[in-house]
């Protein structure tokens, strides 16, 4: 047990804990009623034993679609001969899960035909789900301070074939589909978030950091300053901030609609819009022995703003040692540790003035903002203070007026100053919006729901 997740762990003796279920999956703390410490992490080591079968999931999938797509009315298919073209819309671990689908085959059916099309991924990030694995969880995944020792994390992140630096292997997520002509054409979205505290870069990075040029069936978009979810700009939960409330379906919706014309027309999609080392990129530090790194906040661009942390938390990524038979899906050696571990090179978009990034996909919350949104939080007191929040975004507003900036000493400009009045505010939404329509990360009728909403909000509307 430890409060915080660099901290010595404390053993819990074996006269403090015991098991509430028959099957040994609960366990509680002694004597009966002690609670477990508000935000503490515990960790459970035992000698597991009789795995269950993992992975049967990716191939029902495989041969569902495959269904739909080739059998006939006679074998009972409800649509045969009505399917042109096929698509998968994920979000987080069933992207993850399609991450793993992709990279080990299953996008090829029992004829050797194509399963998807195209695949639209959200925030899958350059992690499949762990599902080929002995004894896998695939429900685990890794973020600033939880998880770090899955095998979620090994090599390769990437859609590209490459050899890694560190451990001499060469793959790639798209090697099988290349070889048997089976390869979708995909678009990997991701918020902020997952470049904060999962290791997002190295999906369109070699193992080194550097970056690559996108693979022809690939195409990348940060949505800036989003969180993975949609959070609540009342509600501040275990956080120092308020919660990110921005959505990603707007922009969704438009590139379901590009990848659709891709696929079916050949319509050339919109271009990849990340962060690239090379020109717009923050690059985090590790801390040796920790499992966090630290991005610096000059190099970031981070504004000094009145009652709110920085401390750059970001997740490291390293390459663990899991025992020779990794790649045979057993972890023999487990858990790994960090200790004398090399890590591979991440970064995140760098940020304007306001704190919100300026590379990827800026929607109008980010284009004409009221806040500084962010795709990392650090925790508040009472709930290990300055760790990270997880997948929680913050939403950091504006002073309403300069003399309100002015006497708390926010150096970001004030609703006033940017705007000047509503009608301002209204015009700096709809060009934003407008220019994501002409880039097609918007469609018109979320452009004009982007206008109605600005029309109808309290900004400078007294």
């Amino acid at each position: 047990m430890r409060e915080r997740l660099d901290d010595p762990p404390t053993t819990v003796p074996a006269t403090g804990w015991d098991y509430t279920s028959e099957d040994g999956t609960e366990i509680c703390l002694l004597p009966s009623g002690t609670p477990f410490q508000q935000s503490h992490i515990y960790e459970f080591t035992y000698t597991a034993k009789n795995p269950v079968i993992a992975g049967i999931g990716l191939a029902a999938t495989r041969d569902f679609v495959s269904f739909l797509r080739s059998a006939t009315a006679a074998e009972g298919n409800p649509l045969a001969g009505d399917v042109q073209h096929t698509f998968s819309y994920s979000i987080s671990q069933p992207s993850r899960t399609l991450n793993d689908l992709q990279e080990l085959g299953f996008n090829e059916d029992l004829n050797g035909q194509r399963v998807f099309d195209g695949i639209l991924s959200h925030t899958g990030g350059g992690s499949g789900d762990q599902i080929n694995f002995r004894f896998a969880q695939t429900g685990r995944t890794e973020r600033n301070r939880q998880n770090h020792l899955y095998p979620e994390s090994v090599f390769p992140f990437a859609h590209q074939v490459l050899t890694d630096h560190l451990s001499g292997k060469t793959a790639g997520r798209g090697e099988r589909g290349e070889a048997s002509g089976t390869t979708p054409k995909r678009f990997e979205i991701n918020t902020a978030n997952e470049y904060w505290v999962k290791a997002c870069s190295l999906l369109h990075t070699d193992t080194q950091g550097n970056d690559l040029l996108d693979p022809e069936n690939v195409r990348f978009y940060l949505l800036s300053g989003l969180s993975h979810g949609v959070g609540d700009i009342t509600n501040k939960g275990e956080g120092q901030q308020f919660t990110n409330a921005v959505s990603p379906h707007a922009a969704h919706r438009a590139l379901l609609a590009a990848l659709d014309e891709w696929v079916s027309e050949g319509t050339t999609p919109p271009e990849s819009q990340i962060p690239r080392r090379s020109v717009d990129a923050a690059l985090a530090v590790p801390q040796p022995g920790s499992l966090t790194g630290i991005v610096p906040q000059d190099e970031l661009g981070w504004p000094d703003i009145p009652g709110v942390t920085y401390n750059g938390l970001t997740t490291t990524r390293y390459h663990l040692d899991f025992g020779e038979d990794i790649d045979s899906g057993i972890a023999s050696n487990y858990p790994p540790s960090v200790a004398g571990r090399p890590a591979y090179p991440i970064f995140v978009s760098k940020v304007d003035e306001d704190g919100n990034e300026v590379a990827g996909v800026r929607l109008p919350e980010v284009e004409a903002p009221v806040a500084t949104t962010t795709g990392w939080a650090l925790r508040r007191a009472g709930f290990s203070e300055n760790e990270g929040c997880e997948s929680n975004g913050q939403h950091i507003p504006f002073a309403v007026t300069k003399a309100e900036r002015v006497v708390s000493g926010d150096p970001r400009l004030s609703l006033e100053e940017r705007y000047k009045n509503h009608d301002g505010y209204v015009q700096a939404v709809t060009k934003a919006a407008r220019k994501l329509e002409k880039q097609r990360f918007l469609l018109p009728a979320d452009v004009q729901q982007y206008i109605k909403d600005a029309q109808a909000s309290d900004v400078l509307n007294p």
